[in-house]
């Protein structure tokens, strides 16, 4: 998974100026929601805003910003696009779309990195209308990085920032001082938070390897486990953390709740241990065991011999991967399976969702 902190800390890395472009609003019907991101550079680009003519135009006014070499020529740029004939596009809606040019390694990039790192959700602050990189700061829920460079301003975006994070879409445009007709009072707050969907995969194989290049380009967070050194490719997705182990079933006590496991390794009698550490923690979200109708069955009798409730033995799932695709290459089971992960998520999400007031 190449996400925007990535795509930028890597344009950071080789000295290569990007705009950042943001999808802060919208109205109607649009093609991503509010804190869709992409990265622009004059090469190319990370992500995607929904695609169309509206990312076309996008990049274009990303590339004017870049201006020259050095990447300096514009700053922070918020621009309001009807989503209709003049586009091209059928939506109906209307997007505000943020411009923010970055060059160099500014600190406020470097927060966001070690917040990441750290499993910890953030908010980036920026002032819509400024100099390339000033007015940025990193906000979580007990630390601030950086200024906006306002007097009073800092303390009222943090709080701003951490009702944000607190709430369940978070993003949104605010004006810190209303009573002054100035520019330089209004800013965007962007909720960066960890990726919820985490997948601990046991087994590097055939299968294995396929799924985990499936779902590197999705966001989530993968867990890779296998008891074998020599298992792994030398290279990985972004979001996959490798872990070579001779006592795999730890990463199952290891795994947060709510994680989604997948078991395919090169030895039955290790899944079976392993269904029976996942079964017997049940706060996961999935658990699915690679295998035939048989294997199942098998599975069945000898986990119930060892005191496995019947009830959690029916969240097994296997075979696994939605029904109707036919195929056994490992491509076509990786993707059978990332389709039934995503089905689940989806489930899980709606599930989750608070029945709210339709929005202008």
């Amino acid at each position: 998974m190449s996400d925007w902190i990535d795509a930028l800390a890597t344009h950071a890395a080789t000295g290569a100026p990007a705009v950042l472009v943001t999808v802060v609003a919208v109205k109607g019907s649009a093609p991503r929601p509010p804190g869709t991101r992409m990265v622009v550079t004059a090469q190319g680009i990370d992500g995607t805003i929904g695609g169309g003519h509206l990312e076309w135009k996008a990049i274009d006014i990303a590339r004017d910003l870049l201006g020259d070499d050095d990447g300096t020529a514009g700053g922070t740029a918020l621009h309001r696009f009807p989503l209709g004939a003049s586009l091209g596009q059928c939506c109906g809606g209307a997007v505000q779309l943020l411009f923010e040019p970055v060059h160099g390694s500014p600190p406020w990039l470097a927060a966001l990195a070690l917040a990441r790192a750290d499993g910890i959700d953030c908010a980036l602050v920026t002032a819509v209308r400024g100099a390339a990189d000033s007015g940025r700061f990193v906000v979580t829920a007990t630390h601030v990085a950086g200024t906006l460079g306002r007097v009073g301003h800092d303390e009222r975006a943090a709080a701003l920032a951490r009702a944000a994070l607190a709430d369940r879409e978070g993003t949104r445009l605010v004006t810190l001082d209303t009573a002054a007709a100035e520019a330089g009072n209004e800013y965007f707050i962007g909720v960066v938070r960890q990726p919820e969907f985490r997948v601990v995969l046991f087994g590097a194989g055939h299968v294995g390897r396929a799924l985990v290049n499936v779902l590197g380009s999705l966001a989530c967070r993968i867990t890779w486990v296998d008891s074998r050194d020599d298992a792994f490719p030398a290279t990985v997705p972004d979001n996959v953390q490798c872990v070579a182990t001779d006592t795999p079933g730890a990463e199952v006590a290891a795994a947060p709740a709510g994680a989604y496991f997948l078991v395919m390794t090169h030895s039955h009698a290790l899944d079976e241990q392993l269904a029976e550490a996942i079964l017997a923690r049940a706060d996961g979200a999935y658990f699915g065991l690679i295998g035939s109708v048989s294997k199942r069955r098998q599975f069945e009798r000898r986990l119930e011999s060892r005191g496995v409730p019947r009830a959690r033995i029916k969240a097994m799932r296997c075979p696994i991967g939605i029904a109707g695709i036919a195929g056994k290459e490992p491509e076509v089971i990786a993707i059978a399976v990332t389709a039934e992960l995503l089905q689940v998520r989806s489930g899980h999400a709606a599930a989750e969702t608070v029945p709210c007031a339709r929005r202008a």
